[in-house]
């Protein structure tokens, strides 16, 4: 693969030629704790030019490697996971980090482990600019043509075993039926085959001297095509959703036929081979051997779709929860006003059971169907919760930053202007609830007490309440960190279900159940179905809620752990009622000045930390890496400073933004 000088001084396989490439790229390689590898790799660059006995011996010496090693493994197996399913593949890895296989000394990615043995390589060989890199082998000589035979049939042999692969997995039924219809009788997975085999041919027969160059440009379209294929698939998941089976399916697909490109590139015989795709080939080899083993790496890739796609779900629904004008920002006021008399209900029904004497359990299962169903009616009454909003919005925010979507730098301004709609909506819709369940629960409470003829909390019960929403004499702020992590979890199970049923076309499957269709009109089947389509994910994310917050309590008392959730709306009802038990003159006014400031502190960690999840997700199942745009902060500092008021309310006018 690489030219090389006509001196012998390594021979084939020998270590005296692996020991030179471990100490080369030592010299590569940066200090800990510094980032000069390119500076390194430009030096020995520019050495190799002036000093042609060190080019040679560092020519023989890779020569000498790939001659003398199975190159197979490298191109077939390296990076791509092999086990048909992805448990299989996560067990594999967890045992594997456990106990490491053995690795064949005669094996190329052997080699690749002894040069770039550290585990954190990959970082500084992906820190070197492709440009760089690109110098580095064109000072070798890369060859344009493959001389020794040896490695063209190791190069051809591994052509074949990715065509089977790529033929087997493109007839998978979570392939073949969400393929555009077009290919579905001419099918590039399998057609690609038909073509390797033919190149198989030609390679074989010694008195063919023309180069497949043909060939080789109808290989690339089905290629193409087969990458067009998943793509389809991937930009239809809105439509139809996703499964984690047919998202690691697409993942070993994608994988293959970028391996493919490449030994594509190499057997074509055209004299033109793409040194930036064999860079691109080499950075990956090191970064997958590197992290082989990584579990966090392997969640990443195979699920970072199926994250992207219940992200997607979360965020078509989180533009509601961002308003742009006055009145937007109105009826976000107004809902959560809506929002916030549902939350004085589920107050005052939370402390009517917390009277009934039950076992601990039934406590916290009454508590969790309470919430459940005020949440469902807060969702079906079109009201707004402002503690919800976070985990919605987020995955709109990120979805500015979508590389998935968007060529190019994206506009930072206007995610700057986004995350400002979202601060004056998160406000607005907190100020609306916080506005009806203090008076809300006040008058309850009031009521309550004419009615029955005692007050609903008073005394050291009235004082626990109070104490519990307070910032440094209770744990109040943990326990609002652990509610902000159940809205996240109930956000990410809402947008999985909702994505389980596209995928599933449970809508369809309704309208058509055998039972179903005897006992229901059309009509009614019809409205059935369509309701389970958009408000299904809602529902079991409400119920799921419920349960996380309801059975908080539970769980602290069976384990004997400081355990428990504190959410804002809730917190701010029960001191009401505190403080209607006590009346204002048992209260010190300080401490309930102090309590007060201690449920805006719940509400801030609320939103803090199920924002902060959520938008973590979303952006990562975006491929986007905020450390990647440094310059952002400074932008949103700017932006801020000069428009404060932005982040509070909408303007009066619209300006432009830029």
């Amino acid at each position: 693969m690489f030219g090389i000088g006509r001196k012998k001084k390594i021979k084939p396989g020998t270590p005296t030629g692996l020991d030179f490439l471990v100490g080369f790229i030592a010299e590569v390689r940066p200090a800990k704790g510094r980032r000069d590898a390119r500076v390194n790799l430009e030096r020995l660059t520019a050495r190799l030019y002036k000093d042609l006995d060190l080019m040679s011996e560092l020519r023989q010496a890779l020569l000498s490697q790939l001659i003398g090693t199975d190159l197979s493994p490298a191109l077939v197996e390296s990076g791509i996971p092999m086990a048909r399913g992805f448990w299989q593949e996560l067990f594999g890895r967890l045992r594997h980090k456990l106990l490491p296989p053995l690795q064949d000394r005669n094996d190329f990615l052997y080699v690749l482990n002894r040069v770039f043995y550290r585990n954190d390589d990959y970082r500084w060989v992906e820190d070197i600019p492709r440009t760089t890199w690109t110098d580095f082998f064109q000072s070798l000589g890369l060859s344009l043509h493959i001389d020794d035979r040896r490695i063209l049939l190791q190069l051809l042999q591994a052509m074949k075993t990715l065509s089977f692969q790529v033929a087997q997995l493109g007839l998978e039924k979570d392939v073949l039926l969400y393929i555009p219809e077009q290919y579905r009788e001419e099918n590039p997975f399998v057609g690609q085959n038909y073509l390797i085999h033919r190149l198989e041919e030609w390679i074989g027969d010694p008195d063919t001297t023309a180069p497949p160059v043909a060939l080789a440009s109808k290989l690339n379209q089905q290629l193409a095509w087969c990458r067009e294929c998943i793509e389809y698939i991937r930009d239809n998941h809105s439509l139809r959703g996703a499964s984690l089976h047919q998202t690691y399916m697409l993942l070993l697909l994608a994988n293959r036929l970028d391996r493919m490109s490449i030994l594509v590139d190499l057997l074509d015989g055209d004299k033109n081979f793409n040194i930036g795709k064999f860079v691109d080939f080499f950075r990956m080899l090191v970064r997958n051997e590197n992290r082989k083993n990584s579990v966090l790496e392997f969640m990443s890739q195979s699920m970072g779709y199926l994250a992207y796609q219940i992200a997607e779900h979360k965020g078509a629904k989180g533009s509601k929860y961002i308003t742009s004008n006055w009145a937007e920002y109105r009826g976000m006021v107004k809902s959560a006003m809506g929002g916030g008399a549902w939350i004085s209900l589920i107050v005052l029904i939370k402390n009517l059971l917390t009277r009934l004497p039950m076992a601990i359990f039934w406590h916290g299962f009454a508590y969790s169907v309470n919430y459940s169903l005020g949440f469902i009616l807060i969702e079906e009454t079109h009201t707004t919760l402002a503690t919800k909003q976070p985990a919605f919005t987020a995955s709109a925010v990120a979805s500015s930053l979508d590389t998935k979507k968007e060529a190019g730098q994206p506009n930072l301004y206007n995610l700057a202007v986004t995350v400002a709609k979202v601060s004056r909506s998160q406000i607005a819709s907190f100020a609306g609830n916080l506005i009806v369940v203090f008076p809300g629960c006040w008058a309850i409470a009031w009521a309550y007490a004419r009615i029955v003829g005692v007050k609903l909390v008073s005394g050291e019960a009235a004082m626990r309440m109070l104490r519990d929403q307070h910032p440094w004499h209770s744990l109040s702020l943990l326990y609002a960190c652990n509610t902000g992590v159940f809205l996240f979890l109930s956000g990410i199970i809402a947008g999985y279900v909702q994505n389980k049923i596209q995928y599933g076309s449970i809508s369809q499957r309704l309208q058509t159940h055998p039972i179903l269709r005897l006992s229901m009109p059309e009509d009614r089947r019809r409205r059935l179905a369509d309701y389970v389509e958009h408000h299904a994910g809602s529902l079991i994310g409400n119920i799921c809620l419920g349960f996380f917050l309801g059975m908080a309590g539970f769980w602290s008392e069976i384990f004997g752990i400081h355990f428990d959730i504190r959410h804002i709306t809730i917190s701010s009802g029960n001191v009401s009622l505190a403080v209607y038990g006590l009346g204002f003159g048992g209260v010190d006014p300080w401490y309930l000045v102090t309590v007060v400031v201690g449920v805006l502190g719940i509400g801030f960690f609320n939103f803090l930390v199920s924002f902060s999840l959520a938008f973590f997700v979303a952006a990562r199942s975006r491929g986007v890496r905020m450390r990647e745009y440094p310059e952002f902060l400074g932008i949103l500092w700017r932006y801020f400073k000069n428009s404060p008021l932005d982040f509070i309310r909408p303007r009066r006018r619209t300006e432009p933004a830029g």
